[in-house]
């Protein structure tokens, strides 16, 4: 007895629907056109290693901190969200499964997205005279006020502004409300 025999006609369509509707709301379903294959292929990799890692739980289990001080917005230009620096990465090395920050999006309601990683490199491992770092053919950016060389991937979350824009204006620095005690 096949499914469609078993469930019938409406309950298939129903499945078929919802796993559609699925796939266009999931964070990972987004295509990443208009980047070579090197890039689509890179996109790839990160996610299958950070796949785990979009429950935040997982990531503490892996190095990284479970809580991040600050959300960084830019008004308009969008915002980043909380970075969480998994120390143990950073150094001279740009590994595409183990990217030194994690970048989530913290909601009204507590949960965490994961959205974005960020690739760094410290000017004390790679000087800031010299040529940039590269990853994936993308140059890394000079941070002088940071003292890093670093580059954000948005793989988890659609960014209009590019895979590798700083800021994504479909971002925000919403803080979950405070809980009162009584």
């Amino acid at each position: 007895m096949t499914a469609y025999s078993r469930l019938g006609r409406p309950a298939v369509v129903c499945a078929l629907v919802c796993a559609a509707a699925c796939s266009r709301t999931s964070s990972a379903a987004f295509p990443v056109s208009g980047y070579n294959d090197e890039v689509r292929q890179g996109v790839a990799q990160v996610r299958a290693a950070t796949a785990r890692f979009r429950n935040l739980d997982s990531a503490v289990a892996a190095g990284y901190p479970h809580d991040s001080p600050q959300c960084y917005a830019a008004g308009s230009e969008g915002a980043m969200g909380f970075h969480h620096v998994n120390r143990a990465y950073v150094d001279d090395r740009l590994e595409l499964d183990k990217p030194e920050i994690l970048i989530y999006e913290r909601h009204a309601d507590g949960r965490y997205t994961l959205n974005a990683v960020e690739f760094m490199i410290p000017f004390t491992r790679w000087p800031a005279d010299s040529a940039a770092p590269t990853l994936l053919g993308q140059r890394l950016k000079r941070y002088d006020d940071l003292r890093i060389w670093s580059i954000h991937m948005w793989v988890w979350k659609e960014n209009p502004s590019g895979l590798f824009a700083d800021w994504n204006p479909a971002v925000s620095c919403l803080v979950p409300p405070a809980t009162v005690s009584r």
